[in-house]
């Protein structure tokens, strides 16, 4: 086990390695070319009796582990939506690992709360979102969905569930797109309200769903007897990044008195460009936002940012306080009372790097310039006769097939499945 003075050499060492990796990181396959299995099978089967030393363990970091990397880093990544890292967000993360704060409480970290509230602040000015709004740090929007079911459901029924359980006689209903993420009906089935509950509502040309079919299944399953609850608007979905309507949604929400959740994960770092706010015009209606700056905003994973309209339903939902949390500090933020992790990570540190080190203007630059990248290979494609566009790129995701004359559709699914099979064994680029 390493001392002090080892510490400090290998440190030293750990960060050349990482700069260099880094740079050359243009250098490795993009996505990892071993076979399944042969990272498992490498790896002695019982764990060591005595002491190994840094050197070791970073030779078979080399030889075992980096070759079955996926570079997400990597220029030629385009397979998911990004997963940004950043160099201040590294040296953060480096200072949070090395401080090792569980930040559940004000208490167990004070400085760990109070940046936290203030990035939330600062990311809501730099969105335009609502100013009355509070937010927090979730890992996932995943998390962040589910926690905004979970609060919708005890919001309709004034915390009963959370009492009492489900009496069977709810009958909810919740809604979203063809195209919302699949987090969506995790979410559903993880708060009890159950699969069958879950509308999926028709989408138009461009992906986007259809308020009047909203409009008319709620109609639908309210003369049937059940009970709108919830309807989950999409900002940039995950299948072609469409942005769902939100105005005509959140007007249908609250003649309906639903709860509204907006899931942005990714777009939502774009809203930073003020001529790309048409995307949130409505949201003043809405109850509660999410938007991951792990994916567009250079913070390394996890750091998702969930806003609420009204932080009382939140921690009235999510508060517990055992005998061994409670303080006697009064006026601050607790916020493992707003969500479902006790402890929690110093995430807001990561955050605070970025956009001090970056600056709005930086991060501004950054992201017009991938849009500008997406519509400029979108033209390319367009203008490719073998080439088919097959949704407007507003944004920074590009979808297209490759499409020769004279092939029906089956044929044209094989060509493309085995186009993008070869390209990805390739390890030149990820798609």
């Amino acid at each position: 086990m390493i001392n002090h003075q080892e510490f400090r050499k290998h440190a030293h060492q750990l960060v050349d390695y990482i700069a260099d990796y880094l740079g050359e990181i243009e250098n490795f396959p993009v996505k990892s070319q071993v076979p399944p299995g042969s990272v498992f099978r490498k790896i002695p089967d019982q764990p060591p009796d005595s002491s190994e030393s840094i050197d070791a363990i970073m030779d078979d970091f080399n030889n075992i582990i980096l070759p079955g990397i996926t570079h997400w880093q990597h220029p030629n990544f385009h397979a998911y939506f990004t997963g940004n890292s950043s160099y201040p967000s590294v040296l953060a993360e480096m200072l949070t690992a090395a401080v090792g704060a569980q930040c559940m409480l004000w208490e167990t970290s004070p400085a760990a709360t109070e940046l936290e509230e203030k990035m939330m602040g600062w990311l809501k000015s730099m969105l335009g979102l609502p100013a009355a709004w509070s937010g927090v740090i979730q890992d996932t929007a995943s998390t962040a969905t589910l926690v905004a079911v979970i609060s919708a459901r005890e919001w309709k029924t004034q915390w009963k569930i959370n009492q009492t359980g489900f009496d069977g006689n709810e009958r909810f209903t919740v809604y979203c797109s063809e195209q919302a993420h699949s987090s969506v009906d995790k979410a559903i089935r993880i708060s009890g309200i159950g699969k069958d509950a879950l509308k999926k509502i028709e989408v138009d040309r461009e992906f986007a769903l259809k308020p009047g079919a909203l409009q008319a299944k709620i109609q639908q399953d309210v003369a049937a007897g059940f009970t709108p609850l919830l309807t989950i608007a999409t900002l940039g979905t995950t299948g072609t990044t469409a942005v769902d309507p939100l105005h005509e949604i959140a007007e249908i929400c609250q003649q309906y008195q639903m709860w509204l959740h907006v899931d942005a994960a990714w777009a939502g770092s774009a809203l930073i460009l003020p001529q790309l706010r048409w995307m949130i015009n409505g949201l003043e209606m809405a109850d509660s936002f999410v938007f991951n700056p792990h994916k567009w905003m250079f913070t390394n994973f996890d750091c998702s940012a969930y806003f609420v309209k009204d932080p009382d339903i939140l921690t009235r939902t999510f508060a517990m306080v055992p005998e061994y949390l409670k303080t006697k500090t009064s006026g601050v933020n607790n916020y493992s009372d707003w969500g479902v992790q006790l402890g929690r990570r110093f995430r807001a540190l990561k955050l605070w790097f970025v956009i001090r080190n970056f600056g709005i203007e930086g991060l501004k630059s950054k992201i017009e310039a991938h849009i500008l990248w997406a519509k400029q290979l979108a033209e390319k494609i367009d203008l490719h006769a073998d080439f088919q566009l097959l949704q407007p790129a507003p944004l920074s995701c590009v979808c297209f097939r490759y499409m020769p004359a004279n092939k029906n559709q089956q044929q044209l699914n094989r060509i493309n499945q085995e186009l993008l099979r070869t390209i990805n064994e390739s390890g030149k680029i990820y798609l």
